[in-house]
């Protein structure tokens, strides 16, 4: 890797980007922002505009609008269907920045041809560019996915992430709203549409040329030009890690999910909120306004980490509000076609728009982490044909929606009944995903725990290693603090836990769900004793982080005790760095031990939201480390 590739792709002290927004500011993430920012205004503005003339400029014998609009989504998104798997190789095979410009250039020469049927009315034409434009998109897809992990560390990628979803979602708002303006002034309209997508295209080029290089991750890769061997090639690699896998499942449901609501905006808008055309634009920029929002929160809530404890509460709030769509919008009275002025003069229509908000916000909380963890979870080499494969699934689950509410509209379904349809669907998906992977669950579990039931303030956590096997070591203070160590952690981790603890109500259940390791003195049961090393041993040969509280139990005085000799015995087998890491404050609270060795029966003794805090250490090399070495480690971070 070239030293400017290198540089590109190192960390970033967390003071010179204290937000997502510090990111416009460096060359790595700004110009790649607004590329992929024209292109999606552009893919937009061209197709509502075409739509637009279809629709009500032009009278098409074999194209009735009708029609219209299924045809040119149809069209847009067939590209996807057959050609993701291979821009996935070629992204994986070549430079990214490389393959952007190339993309760009094709979209001045599409936009080239696209200007000539507008000028010239030549409906034809304008299909054959809505299906380039979704070749396009198709190419772009996997570079912008597989661009952001190659230059952003582990810290930035969810605010990176939140930003492109935010920048998409109002760059479709934009070129919506252009597209259906411009090509409405009379007698000019479409030679201005013409010149506008030919403008855009070549402002989007112009911007490709500052991104900086993003070398090949797989430049030995022979590309398979066969779409469905190959997709399926790409659906094997994407299941080989499971995490990963069913992470596109998750992301592939919100685009049915989503896909259903915008494409009934429109009847919705006129047959049950009974408003005018400028009704159903408003719907979408609330919509999208709520994608943004959602998205750039997701920075914020999760402290700065892939935190993927935010899509279970992304999933809950998407049911909800799904839900409470249907009861706020199905007894409408009718009424003759509201002005934009006129609909936002009752009551009940707020009730509405505030549903579709919030549904729209949960719903960028929901896939904002998914895709940074598919990201960051996956291999570098391949990265860019999973997130083809990812395209490939979302294109399926939308036009499965497409079909299934037409099917549900010609049953007799109303509109609202079908949202309602969807929030109940979405709430028994996402249960079956959280039971698949746990791991969702664990995260939501401990991102409640460190955020509502405690004010919880991590220190250090730049030393908890974002790849690679180590042992964490800690304080053992409460019931809790294995769910507390998740939530600092930007990693799964596995933890090394006394089997008394499984006999706990609801946190047994919690530890098992997982995958914690039960452990039992070798007096007490010595096959359990050896079982558990070996677990121990197995965690770190694949390279994952593996958790001890060498005190073997929790505190009854609040005090550090003494450290026993079983990390030895794990470092043996496995030889790694160890992290120290201390808990503090958190003694006295209604988690830990404090009257007559009980705990969790004064739940009000220390208020609500109790501030505590983790500090963490600089790792221990595994030659260093002695248990009263790893002991005085955690005495200093407990000092005040």
């Amino acid at each position: 890797m070239s030293t400017a590739s290198a540089d590109m792709t190192a960390r970033v002290p967390e003071h010179q980007h204290p937000n997502q927004f510090a990111l416009l500011g460096q060359r790595r993430f700004a110009p790649f922002f607004w590329t992929q920012f024209c292109g999606a205004a552009n893919d937009n503005l061209f197709k509502f505009a075409f739509t637009v003339m279809v629709t009500y400029q032009l009278q098409i014998s074999w194209l009735p609008p009708t029609m219209a609009g299924l045809l040119i989504g149809a069209l847009f998104i067939l590209p996807f269907l057959l050609f993701s798997a291979t821009s996935g190789q070629l992204t994986d095979k070549f430079d990214k920045t490389t393959m952007i410009r190339l993309v760009k250039n094709l979209e001045i020469a599409i936009m080239a041809i696209a200007a000539y049927g507008f000028s010239n009315e030549n409906v034809a034409v304008l299909l054959l560019c809505t299906f380039l434009m979704g070749l396009h998109s198709t190419l772009f897809g996997p570079v912008k996915f597989a661009y952001l992990p190659q230059v952003l560390g582990e810290r930035e990628l969810t605010g990176g992430n939140g930003m492109v979803e935010m920048g998409t979602f109002v760059a479709i708002l934009l070129g919506n709203v252009v597209g259906g303006l411009i090509v409405a002034i009379p007698e000019v309209g479409r030679q201005d549409v013409a010149i506008s997508c030919v403008l855009l295209a070549l402002v989007g080029r112009t911007v490709a040329q500052f991104i900086p290089s993003a070398p090949a991750t797989d430049p030995g890769l022979k590309v398979n030009f066969n779409p469905i061997s190959e997709t399926l090639r790409n659906l094997r690699l994407a299941h080989g890690n499971l995490v990963v896998f069913r992470s596109l499942l998750g992301i592939s449901w919100m685009w049915f999910f989503g896909a259903v609501f915008l494409s009934q905006f429109p009847s919705f808008a006129k047959e049950v909120l009974h408003g005018d055309e400028q009704v159903a634009s408003l719907l979408l920029v609330v919509f999208s306004v709520g994608i943004g929002i959602g998205s750039l929160l997701c920075e914020v809530l999760s402290r700065r980490h892939v935190e993927i404890g935010l899509v279970p509460l992304g999933a809950i709030g998407m049911s909800v509000f799904a839900i409470d769509l249907y009861f706020s919008s199905r007894g409408l009275p009718p009424s003759p076609a509201l002005t934009l002025g006129q609909f936002l003069t009752q009551p009940a229509h707020w009730r509405v728009m505030a549903d579709l908000a919030l549904l729209s916000l949960f719903a960028g909380l929901y896939s904002v982490p998914m895709y940074a963890l598919i990201q960051l979870r996956s291999q570098p080499t391949h990265r860019a044909r999973i997130i083809a494969a990812n395209n490939i699934l979302n294109a399926l689950f939308m036009i499965a929606s497409s079909i299934i509410a037409g099917v549900l509209l010609k049953l007799g379904m109303t509109i609202p009944q079908i949202f309602l349809l969807v929030g109940l669907a979405n709430a028994v998906v996402a249960f079956y995903i959280f039971m698949l992977v746990p791991e969702y669950l664990l995260r939501f579990i401990s991102w409640i725990a460190s955020r509502l039931v405690y004010r919880f303030q991590v220190t250090g956590d730049e030393n908890i290693p974002v790849k690679g096997a180590a042992v964490l070591v800690c304080n053992h203070v409460s019931f809790i603090d294995a769910v507390l160590l998740m939530a600092a952690s930007p990693r799964p981790i596995c933890f090394v836990m006394d089997h008394r603890i499984f006999k706990v109500p609801v946190l047994g259940w919690l530890f098992k769900l997982a995958k914690a390791i039960p452990i039992a003195s070798r007096k007490e049961d010595p096959a359990a004793y050896d079982a558990a090393f070996e677990a121990a041993a197995r965690v770190l040969r694949e390279g994952d982080l593996l958790a001890i509280f060498p005190e073997g139990g929790i505190t009854r005085d609040g005090t550090l005790q003494e450290f026993k000799g079983g990390i030895m015995k794990i470092l043996e087998r496995q030889p790694v760095p160890v992290i120290p890491m201390a808990l503090t404050n958190l003694w006295g609270s209604f988690f830990s031990r404090i009257e007559r060795g009980e705990a969790m029966v004064k739940p009000f003794r220390r208020g609500l939201f109790n501030r505590v805090g983790l500090n963490v250490g600089a790792a221990v090399a595994p030659a260093q480390v002695q248990p009263e070495v790893l002991r005085n480690h955690v005495a200093r971070l407990l000092a005040p």
